[in-house]
């Protein structure tokens, strides 16, 4: 089928997205040859991401950035991807791995139901990233589809994965920071289990936040480069988002 630019009345209603076109825009019969998903971590909201989509300025790329389905309980601030609210036994805060069932059964209809189903786009088309829970969620969806690329910042396979058999075809990107507790070495070989191909990239300094300079960046606009169609190269003007 031809392939169209994903507008909102596409998706279901019930979900809350945000569309980034890419810059500068593609001719008006020409859509963009790729999608990049979008997944902000546990407790954010799209608003932050959108944002970060925006400051990547990517060419011949048409950004969505989802929004979590589910509201934290308590008067928490924020949206969170898992099946339940889960805490970390060590620390009590909020654990990341709380089951992904239900957001990956939303996430397939994206993108079979409508990116590919209504719009026209491959599999190897659409790239996630994810930041966090929403990493963790990214790489999920790339066990369950063969996507062109998913980069987790902050998260591996998670645990409540399960075990997996045949390895999936699409590419990861691991980014952590130094000595990170959550992608350690035990993580990082938990995922290298699920993936053929798993890359990481680890900042020089401790914390598993987001990038902050274009040094941090660098490897994630390199693995983008080589999974994005018609890639032009890395913008100069990345923008630092904290």
């Amino acid at each position: 089928m031809p392939k169209k630019t994903p507008t909102q009345s596409d998706f279901p209603p019930n979900l809350t997205l945000t569309i980034t076109p890419p810059q500068p825009p593609p001719p008006p019969t020409r859509p963009a040859p790729n999608i990049l998903l979008l997944l902000h971590g546990l407790g954010d909201t799209s608003a932050s991401f959108t944002t970060f989509g925006r400051a990547l300025n990517l060419p011949e790329t048409t950004i969505l950035t989802l929004q979590a389905p589910t509201r934290l309980p308590l008067d928490l601030p924020g949206f969170h991807w898992g099946d339940d609210i889960a805490f970390d036994s060590q620390t009590g805060s909020l654990d990341m791995d709380a089951g992904f069932a239900r957001a990956t059964r939303m996430l397939v209809e994206v993108v079979r139901g409508v990116l590919v189903g209504k719009c026209g786009y491959a599999l190897q088309e659409i790239v996630v990233l994810g930041f966090g829970q929403g990493g963790m969620l990214g790489v999920v969806l790339g066990r369950e589809l063969a996507l062109g690329g998913v980069v987790s910042i902050g998260a591996p396979y998670p645990l409540s994965g399960g075990v997996v058999g045949v390895k999936s075809r699409t590419p990861v990107l691991l980014v952590a920071g130094r000595d990170s507790g959550v992608v350690g070495d035990g993580a990082v070989r938990r995922t290298e289990g699920v993936f053929e191909v798993v890359e990481v990239a680890r900042y020089a300094r401790r914390g598993d936040g987001m990038p902050r300079s274009r040094e941090e960046m660098l490897p994630v606009m390199g693995f983008l480069a080589r999974r994005l169609r018609s890639w032009r190269g890395v913008p100069e003007g990345f923008v630092e988002v904290s």
